[in-house]
């Protein structure tokens, strides 16, 4: 229930999960209040005593910061408060949680825009910093970032690189320079290293602290012929390697000496070394990962682990103070390398491993940021050896045994063995196709089993269904429809068939779902195999998805909106203005034409979320324009058969004329690209 109440019979609860808190936090939050009232309700419970007072169990800060107003004069003691009243212990607990759990910062670059849009309007920065709480010097910084080259700012907005990283980037206003240190880092490790960037931002060549170039050796990397600058005028004598190219090879050369003589010194199958300290997903393809004991910690080692990580914090408290001294700075971070150093010795024990299963598994290779090769601890095997691993570990149970090899069966050669094997095979072949109800759900279970529990027990089949590789790494939208939608449906199926231990338990345990739920599951399976595609003409171009869009009567813009970040900054303004031309005609393009493209992607993102003052046929345009590209396009269906599949789906016929836009709708995208 929703009421208000006064500030002074509000009190603190003692169930609220917050214990610590950050005063310049807290005095933006008092400004903010101050400048905008408050704009977010609290959550209280009714107390016995006092009597007639209640206890905030989410929005404690908000209620301090009131308090502090009041302690200056700008707000009377009894202030009306609005609160969501709830009852229970539990409930209180769970939303205190809930609110500071789920809290998600805003992202930098949108802070950057956000700043950039009220310089626009007329504020600078001393009025921004006053208004918010917050410093010009914080201000000003955002509003640099807000030039940062296009590629760079959009990899901040994506979360690409971090905040630290895109202020290396800004350490110069050459807005080609950026781009061009972006294009040659890539996705490697330097990208999430400030000072490479700065490095790199600077000069165009590779410092002698580089990991590659303490890894390789200064020796090594001159007697092959490179190239060295040295700066006589610096203090600390810092020495540039000139040949990025040649010292990438022989790091590479001296990573794969290393990996191979690990994977003989630990008995592995393989070793595969990177020059990142990280495992990508692409490295991964055609691997499993394959769960191994590590030793528990003893209380004494958790202790110790415990305080290292709480000297790190505070470290990082000091490295995110943007009025941290550089020198304060430097010797922050060598000091929390130094600590992690400490808790990977103590943490990253051996694994447990069974000297019969090394011969199966494998590992990666990795280099730190100090130079030193380092085994990952996660171990991984190649698919088609995951039923050898069940087989070393003993769970036959129910699955099928490997065809045995000649020699092992008594007065079997292996010829005979395997032409028994076939024969087996197809008798059972005829019994599943005799039985389409188990068949169906044969099919379905085979699809998800892998997915819903790790086992290295064989099943016998080479039906699978899994995801796809997405053409871009590790691209997320927490906020869009059908990405909630899809993460909400995965967690709403029953999976309760997964606690057996065995295959043939799941399986039976899986059949004795209701039929919807087993239906469930089927389109879980089948939906996650869809791979990314567009209508646009290339590689990305699927005229199938087409068909099912349109069997589907999918109305793409009930999903998907057009906003600044998603599209509008990284289309071409030309783009921009044929989509306003598209909705309300070249007159609402022309009131457009001559805007600053980050103003007219702001405006836009406005006007095709409806925001916006026009004609009723042009706003409902507006709400149903999606560009070309992410439209299902009528699919060609032969004439002999275009009367059943119309028949057969009359919701296509409803749906297809709701993202319907004119035929030209792509063509500057086409251009563009």
């Amino acid at each position: 229930m929703i009421r208000t109440i006064p500030l002074n019979k509000l009190v603190p609860s003692p169930r609220n999960v917050r214990r610590a808190s950050d005063p310049q936090a807290d005095l933006e939050l008092k400004t903010g209040i101050e400048a905008r009232g408050l704009l977010q309700n609290l959550v209280v419970t009714s107390v016995k005593k006092p009597r007639g007072t209640f206890a905030v169990e989410a929005g404690e800060r908000r209620r301090r910061a009131l308090l502090g107003l009041v302690a200056e004069g700008k707000l009377p003691a009894d202030h009306e408060v609005c609160c969501l009243v709830i009852e229970g212990a539990e409930a209180a607990q769970e939303a205190s949680l809930a609110e500071n759990f789920q809290r998600l910062r805003m992202n930098p670059a949108d802070e950057c825009l956000a700043f950039q849009q009220l310089v626009e309007q007329g504020s600078d920065a001393e009025g921004i910093a006053r208004r918010f709480g917050l410093t010009v010097r914080f201000v000003e910084g955002r509003l640099r970032l807000a030039g940062l080259a296009p590629v760079v700012f959009e990899a901040l907005g994506a979360g690409e690189i971090s905040l630290d990283a895109a202020k290396a980037y800004a350490a110069t206003p050459d807005r080609e320079r950026q781009a061009f240190v972006f294009g040659q880092i890539g996705r490697s490790y330097a990208a999430s290293q400030p000072d490479s960037i700065r490095r790199m931002m600077t000069q165009a060549t590779v410092s002698a602290t580089d990991r590659r170039a303490r890894f390789v050796g200064e020796d090594a990397y001159v007697a092959a012929g490179g190239r060295v600058e040295r700066d006589l005028f610096s203090e600390d004598s810092s020495t540039h390697w000139l040949d990025i190219a040649l010292l990438e090879r022989l790091a590479c050369e001296k990573m794969d000496a290393l990996a191979a003589a690990a994977a003989a010194e630990q008995g592995l199958a393989f070793v595969r070394p990177t020059l990142d300290s990280w495992i990508g997903h692409a490295q991964t393809a055609g691997l499993r990962r394959v769960p191994v004991e590590t030793p528990a910690l003893s209380e004494e080692e958790s202790a110790r682990v415990d305080g290292l990580e709480g000297q790190i914090e505070d470290l990082i408290d000091l490295l995110q103070d943007e009025e941290t001294e550089d020198s304060a700075r430097d010797e922050a971070e060598a000091k929390v390398r130094e600590l992690s150093d400490a808790i990977d010795a103590i943490v990253n024990k051996p694994p447990v491993i069974d000297d019969a299963l090394k011969p199966q598994l494998g590992a990666f290779l990795l280099l730190d940021e100090q130079g030193r090769p380092k085994l990952d601890t996660s171990f991984y095997a190649e698919v088609a050896a995951d039923e050898a691993i069940a087989a070393e570990r003993g769970e036959s149970g129910d699955r099928c045994d490997p065809a045995p090899k000649a020699g092992r069966v008594a007065g079997l050669s292996q010829r005979l063995v395997d032409e028994l094997s076939i024969q087996r095979r197809d008798i059972l072949a005829v019994h599943v196709a005799s039985d389409p109800g188990l068949a169906l759900d044969l099919a379905i279970f085979l699809m998800i089993d892998r997915e819903a529990r790790y086992s290295g027990e064989k099943s016998g089949s080479s039906l699978t269904a899994l995801p796809p590789a997405n053409p871009v790494f590790d691209f997320k939208t927490p906020e869009a429809a059908a990405t909630i939608a899809w993460a909400e449906a995965g967690p709403a199926l029953d999976r309760s068939w997964i606690e057996a231990d065995t295959k043939a338990g799941r399986f039976d345990a899986f059949r004795a779902l209701a039929d919807d739920a087993r239906a469930a599951w089927l389109g879980h399976a089948v939906a996650r195999t869809l791979e990314a595609s567009l209508n646009l003409p290339g590689e990305r171009s699927c005229a199938f998805h087409d068909h099912l869009g349109q069997l589907l009567g999918i109305d793409v813009a009930r999903w998907w909106r057009p906003t600044g970040a998603n599209y509008f900054d990284r289309v071409p303004k030309g783009v921009t203005l044929g989509a306003l031309a598209e909705v309300g005609g070249q007159a609402l393009a022309d009131r457009y034409s001559k805007a600053k493209k980050a103003e007219l992607a702001q405006s836009c993102e406005r006007i095709f979320s409806g925001d916006f003052i026009a004609e009723v046929e042009v706003k409902e345009a507006a709400l149903a324009w999606v560009p070309e590209a992410m439209r299902f396009a009528a699919s060609e269906v032969p004439a002999e058969t275009a009367g059943d599949a119309d028949s057969a789906s009359p919701a296509a016929e409803e749906g297809a004329g709701s993202s319907a836009a004119p035929a030209d709708a792509g063509d500057e995208i086409e251009e563009a690209a």
